[in-house]
């Protein structure tokens, strides 16, 4: 895993003020970051005032990186008060900069939540919490967080994912793959570009469950679009026992490839991860949590993008195992 740096798109004093004072104009109208349909049409209005140079830094990921960080928000550590236990008792900590990420994806696309996922919130707090240590969510803590794509049982997932770095006083990295860095041979580009296995529902997902006997359809682990490869991948819940062994080996060579050309991104307050969710797989090194009010704090917001084309014409017939997405249209 190489510690390279990624992509920096810069905020100036003026652009984070210019973000800062419509949240804030939000924040004091609706007096909560809990998400409605009037609040989102507010974030919508403001979002479309956004200067050119704000829309700028917003622009779609544009390297073969798949990611870029947006650097310069202000996180007052104190202001913000002790990380969460858990995000169901987070309830309005850090308001303010869930509607400035808010404003960030709604400048970049569609924000885009889950009925059965954080209740329904456009924005999540990625904290890690007392009994889920060893998951595969992100509430975890003391093991490797799988390098993913976000939510890839679901044909309804986020074409982007944003993680705003809260607090991270252990420097705890993130990781990050991209397919466009990767070297695979034709042949393994060939069966991998096949459906042969599905992928699972993970664990924060409860209501899914149910869903995942009732023969989930296989996916295929790569697609070549016309703007280039695509992935969908999550090997902690995708039962390869049901692939052969041609179609397991190529899998696990596609495994080895995206942990080669892997990076470790550490986030400090005020910086905002910004991950292509078609081209890049993410997960976490582990770390040992306190539970003191100091750990490590994200919030998460994801994003479709009207009329993108980078999966394959057959996702939408998938059910989804019964999960509904939300998305943040304006009226």
């Amino acid at each position: 895993m190489s510690t390279a740096a990624a992509p920096v798109r810069q905020l100036d004093a003026h652009t984070v003020g210019e973000l800062r004072r419509a949240a804030e104009k939000i924040l004091t109208e609706f007096g909560t970051s809990a998400t409605s349909r009037p609040l989102l049409e507010r974030v919508a209005q403001q979002a479309g005032e956004f200067s050119q140079t704000l829309r700028h830094h917003c622009r779609p990921v544009d390297t073969a990186d798949g990611l870029f960080v947006l650097r310069g928000l202000e996180i007052d550590d104190e202001a913000v008060g002790p990380t969460p236990a858990d995000w169901a008792s987070a309830g309005g900590s850090g308001a303010l900069h869930d509607i400035e990420l808010l404003l960030l994806a709604t400048a970049m696309g569609t924000p885009l939540a889950w009925e059965g996922q954080q209740d329904g919130r456009f924005v999540h707090n990625i904290v890690p919490s007392p009994g889920h240590e060893t998951e595969q969510t992100g509430a975890s803590s003391t093991v490797l967080l799988s390098p993913h794509t976000e939510d890839a049982f679901h044909p309804g997932r986020a074409h982007l994912l944003m993680l705003g770095c809260m607090r991270n006083h252990d420097s705890i990295a993130t990781t990050a793959a991209s397919i466009r860095r990767v070297r695979l041979s034709d042949e393994d580009i060939d069966l991998l570009t096949r459906p042969a296995v599905p992928i699972l529902p993970d664990d924060a997902y409860a209501d899914a469950q149910g869903y995942a006997a009732e023969a989930p359809p296989p996916v295929p682990a790569l697609y070549a679009s016309d703007e280039g490869m695509t992935l969908r991948f999550d090997p902690a819940y995708t039962p390869l026992e049901g692939a052969d062994e041609e179609y397991r080996a190529a899998y696990g060579r596609l495994e080895a490839e995206l942990s080669r050309v892997s990076v470790a991104v550490s986030l400090s307050p005020g910086e905002v991860l910004v991950v292509d969710n078609d081209l890049v797989v993410h997960g976490r090194v582990p770390f040992a949590p306190r539970y003191d009010g100091t750990d490590r704090w994200l919030k998460r917001a994801s994003v479709r993008i009207p009329g993108r084309l980078t999966r394959p014409p057959a996702e939408a017939r998938e059910h989804g195992y019964g999960q509904a997405a939300l998305e943040a249209r304006a009226a």
